[in-house]
């Protein structure tokens, strides 16, 4: 039998493995789905969101990463993220007192920013890692007339997209591969802009998440990660029941992420993409938020519509259309494995 790839497991072995771990707790309102960022539970008052996600990609900036990419899946049903907590599974003999405060600073500098409260998890020296490993877990709520899914989204939806893609992968990139990246000729000004993508546009999708749902009734959220823009938007798709017409040349392409991508022969619509936010709503109301964002200085675009689901997950560029590409693994994986 042959070993599985790195990277998340396949969507059908996935819902082969939720079929038969249904819960039983009818509290439950949404469980483990494909295409869903985070739990709902019926707390009676309001609902408790918690997802969970971990960091093995990055190796700079990993604590504070872990807590961005955790509050991303709870921005996206319409929730304020409130609790952390975080495992940090530390390589053995390359731990020191420092490296450990360095970690927990980076906690603690991303709960500040965030206004989230650490409320626990576990820390512990590994035999096998050649690098930090921080596992997340976060929690939130949100008023029950609040709550927004990745299935929510209804036939006529507009399809927005803000900022642009592959900006986690650009990052990993240029902070993973950067001698690289020189020998390939990359620029050292490209590989300096790529760095900062997770501060400036931002990792964080919490400020465009609340500007939206405060402005508008949101109908879907996603949260493009592994497998990029073009599995985010198959999975939106999927969790919805519906069909999708996407415009090619309307999905934002950060330069530098194109440059980087190039450099290694990967697809940026495939590539790791958290810090772009994918959401559907009525299309007056996309106007009102696409215009609230640039007001903020958030860049957000109309790239498609909901259809039918008869119509299938489409890419439109000009005249021709194809369906939407398919990516088994993210494409930054062939960057660790050599493939």
């Amino acid at each position: 039998m042959s070993p599985l790839p790195v990277g998340k497991l396949r969507a059908d072995a996935l819902r082969a493995i939720f079929a038969k771990l249904a819960p039983r707790d009818p509290r439950v309102i949404v469980g483990p789905r494909v295409g869903e960022d985070a739990a709902v539970i019926d707390l009676g008052d309001r609902y408790l969101i918690a997802t969970s996600d971990p960091i093995t990609f990055a190796g700079d900036d990993v604590a504070w990463y872990a807590l961005q990419v955790n509050a991303n899946d709870v921005a996206v049903r319409g929730a304020r993220p409130r609790w952390f907590l975080a495992t940090l599974l530390l390589p053995a003999d390359r731990t020191t007192d420092e490296s450990v405060e360095a970690l927990f600073a980076q906690l603690g500098e991303a709960c500040d920013e965030l206004e989230v409260s650490l409320v626990g998890g576990h820390t512990e020296v590994t035999h096998g890692l050649d690098r930090p490993v921080v596992a997340g877990t976060m929690l939130g709520e949100v008023a029950k007339d609040k709550l927004v899914t990745t299935g929510g989204a209804r036939v006529g939806d507009a399809v927005v997209m803000t900022k642009g893609v592959p900006l986690e992968g650009a990052a990993i990139i240029a902070r993973e591969r950067e001698a690289e990246l020189r020998q390939r000729g990359v620029s050292p000004a490209v590989i300096r802009r790529a760095k900062g993508f997770l501060r400036s546009p931002g990792l964080s999708v919490l400020p465009e998440a609340e500007i939206a749902c405060e402005l508008a009734t949101v109908h879907s959220m996603h949260d493009p990660t592994e497998g990029g823009i073009a599995t985010a938007l198959v999975e939106l798709a999927e969790a919805a029941g519906v069909g999708l017409r996407i415009d090619a040349e309307r999905i934002v392409k950060l330069p530098e992420g194109v440059e980087l991508c190039r450099a290694f022969g990967l697809d940026p619509l495939g590539t790791i993409a958290s810090g772009a936010l994918l959401l559907t709503l009525a299309p007056a109301d996309a106007g009102i938020v696409i215009h609230a964002l640039a007001r903020e200085g958030i860049d957000c675009h109309y790239i498609g519509q909901v259809v039918p689901a008869a119509e299938g997950v489409k890419l439109v560029d000009g005249a021709a259309e194809r369906p939407m590409p398919v990516f088994a693994q993210d494409e930054i994986t062939r960057l660790f494995t050599g493939g």
